[in-house]
């Protein structure tokens, strides 16, 4: 049976500043406003589809099956915590007898740059994806940060970020860590250092309180946790941080990143060695049951 390509045909590098489409030249897809909303609107255009779903007289799981999106889907838009597109705010006009308002105001949502475009294309992927695996050594992958440790992480940016930023760069991390508890979450494996959870972001409290969260994603179906200790005399995840990607057609991406640009990466060649490098990983930590049992001692327990 033939495969078919991927939009993505080779690694495609990025950088901040350029206009930037990670599908590529050749890709048929029409490129996408991929800027961040305001938080405070999106919550305000949220709080007003929830009135007038109520004021039609539908619940969310009933709207959602106009819709024919996931139930889930209307409760984040509602507590903004999802964008509105305009396709879907199209609909809810017609279904909730808006007379386009809603389409209106996402048209003139006021906009601000809350992460690098590069950073946009990565999370598109990572919302849609089946499956991730994912290896980081200097902080906790985003997708298990508390909202506290966030915080912490923000804090420690340089340049020095305002605290509207940092309020809303860890609202939006939160936001993603929604595709782990749908209905039909991704397959998520994650290799982390030692390294992280001996350094103490924010402090004792906040240190703690991640524990006592990793532990819980540890237990979670799907999600398989493994620490790679520190003092191992062979290592091979010493190129860096990096992120596998399966999509819903079962293509097979890669996305690594550096403090200032990213690449995702869709050549096959390339993409199989990242998946060697991930395998070897995951044979020298420790393996998800002798994961939890740190995290418990670690912890106290």
């Amino acid at each position: 049976m033939e495969q078919r390509a991927h939009p993505l045909q080779k690694s495609v590098r990025v950088r901040t500043g350029e206009m930037i489409s990670a599908y590529g030249e050749l890709s048929a897809m029409p490129p996408r406003n991929r800027r961040r909303k305001n938080a405070s609107a999106m919550k305000m255009l949220g709080a007003q589809v929830a009135a007038l779903r109520r004021a039609a007289g539908l619940t969310q799981r009933e709207l959602s099956k106009r819709l024919l999106v996931d139930e889930e889907t209307v409760a984040s838009i509602e507590q903004g915590r999802r964008p509105l597109k305009e396709d879907l705010a199209a609909s809810l006009d017609e279904i909730l007898d808006a007379k386009g308002v809603l389409t209106a105001a996402v048209e003139n949502m006021p906009e601000v740059d809350l992460f690098p475009r590069w950073a946009e294309e990565y999370m598109d992927l990572e919302r849609e994806a089946i499956a991730l695996s994912w290896y980081d050594n200097q902080v906790l992958p985003g997708l298990l940060q508390t909202e506290a440790y966030a915080r912490a992480v923000f804090s420690n940016d340089v340049p020095t970020l305002n605290e509207d930023d940092i309020a809303m760069r860890v609202a939006a991390r939160m936001g993603r860590q929604e595709i782990l508890h749908r209905k039909s979450p991704p397959r998520a494996s994650f290799v982390i250092s030692e390294v992280t959870l001996i350094d103490r972001l924010g402090g004792d409290e906040v240190y703690y309180e991640q524990l006592r969260r990793l532990r819980e994603w540890a237990d979670l179906p799907g999600v398989a946790l493994q620490v790679m200790p520190v003092g191992r005399d062979f290592h091979a995840g010493l190129a860096g941080p990096f992120t596998l990607i399966e999509t819903p057609d079962h293509q097979r991406l890669a996305y690594t990143e550096a403090p200032r640009s990213s690449q995702i990466i869709a050549d096959p060649d390339e993409v199989a060695h990242l998946e060697h490098r991930y395998a070897m990983l995951r044979s020298q930590a420790l393996n998800p049951q002798e994961t939890k049992d740190l995290l418990n001692r670690l912890l106290g327990e």
